[in-house]
């Protein structure tokens, strides 16, 4: 952009014609992340405003990370969580001085503006199931099947079933771990299962669905996969996670389709970790003349935002520190597989941490969900067939 030249050949700059106030107003105007970065790279009196905007609090009340952040808490206000910024790169870093953590400020916040607005398509989310709340028939009807996009697998239904319950006020939860420690989620989708093989073909619906989105307190890779033997009973108790948000009460239609459940906005998912609640039941089995509530198929839909971002949660609040790491999409295979000694204590952790995040996709991608094959010898096998009354 040139600089304004009046009638007599001078060169002025706009922001010193108008004035600071004035300039911070119209910069206030700005509501796309991606247009403030723009106009930092208009000149170096234009970049030195933007990065000093984080100053003028009495005309912005913002906190001192700035402008940046202040247009990233609007899209997604889970961002006041974070209370620092770094940026990591593959050198260890140098001392800083507060001119050079402003510049770093504008440079992560920036970054995650264009990210968190984003126009790339959303996707599933989900790469692994955590456990459920009840199991009716484990492991026939594990959460496990509602992975699986198929209504049919090894000829038997694939569907989670909840424990049969007389209340049917009594809710249901379906944990689940998202692909990376952050994600934009704006979508949720279920569908209820339909039990075709009992009289009348009932479908096993909810009364309404929630979302909460956060992160777990226990250690990394507690919540194994759900096995034979372990349900992961602790791993869901609500006690180990803090949940950052929750959506409103949706109402699910008494369906077999997959029903689509927009967020009011797009939430940013700091910590990786999904829970579905199913609240109410509507349907009762004739076999007991109990209520349960059967899923089908379950997506959390949404972006990841890593590697380019990663989140570093010390707080059992909640409070965490944001990490970016510039040029990270464009890793190599042998980047992430192979370290340098050279490169600093931190690069090192957060390419660990993708490194096992890529592992759980590829784990996820490979095998799918694990189903259980009927055992001929076995007079009991289990599961569900067309021929059985009972869920």
């Amino acid at each position: 952009m040139e600089m304004e030249v009046d009638d007599a050949g001078a060169r002025w700059d706009f922001l010193d014609w108008v004035g600071p106030d004035t300039s911070a107003c119209i910069f206030h105007l700005l509501d796309d992340p991606t247009d403030l970065a723009r106009a930092a790279a208009v000149s170096r009196s234009w970049r030195r405003f933007v990065l000093e905007l984080g100053n003028h609090l009495i005309i912005f009340a913002v906190i001192d990370s700035g402008f940046c952040k202040r247009l990233c808490h609007q899209i997604c206000p889970e961002v006041a969580t974070f209370t620092r910024a770094v940026v990591v790169t593959r050198s260890p870093p140098a001392s800083e001085s507060s001119r050079d953590a402003e510049a770093r400020d504008h440079l992560v916040y920036s970054n995650l503006g264009g990210a968190l607005a984003s126009a790339k398509p959303s996707m599933d989310c989900i790469i692994r199931s955590i456990g459920a709340s009840t199991t009716d028939n484990f492991p026939e009807e594990t959460i496990d099947n509602t992975r699986e996009p198929r209504d049919r697998v090894n000829h038997r239904p694939s569907y989670w079933s909840s424990g049969g319950h007389d209340d049917p006020d009594v809710p249901e939860s379906l944990i689940y771990k998202l692909s990376s420690d952050l994600c934009i989620i704006d979508e949720l989708r279920i569908q209820p299962f339909q039990a075709f093989f009992q009289p009348g073909s009932p479908i096993y619906s909810a009364k309404a669905v929630r979302i909460r989105l956060g992160h777990s307190k226990l250690p990394s890779g507690s919540e194994s996969f759900v096995t034979l033997a372990n349900e992961n009973q602790r791993a869901i108790a609500d006690e180990n996670y803090t949940w950052m948000y929750a959506s409103p009460e949706f109402p699910m239609m008494q369906e077999n389709v997959l029903q689509t459940f927009k967020l009011p906005r797009p939430v940013l998912c700091i910590g990786g970790v999904a829970k579905i609640e199913l609240l109410g039941r509507v349907q009762k089995q004739a076999t007991d003349d109990r209520y349960y509530i059967c899923v089908c198929h379950a997506q959390v839909m949404g972006r990841s935002l890593s590697p380019e971002f990663m989140v570093d949660i010390s707080d059992p609040a909640g409070y965490s520190t944001l990490k970016y790491l510039p040029g990270a999409s464009n890793l190599r295979v042998e980047d992430i597989l192979n370290g340098d000694a050279k490169d600093s204590t931190e690069w090192h952790s957060l390419v660990a941490r993708y490194r096992q995040i890529r592992h759980m996709a590829m784990v996820n991608m490979l095998l799918g969900p694990v189903h259980f094959m009927d055992d001929d010898d076995d007079d009991d096998g289990g599961g569900v067939t067309d021929d059985d009354m009972y869920m």
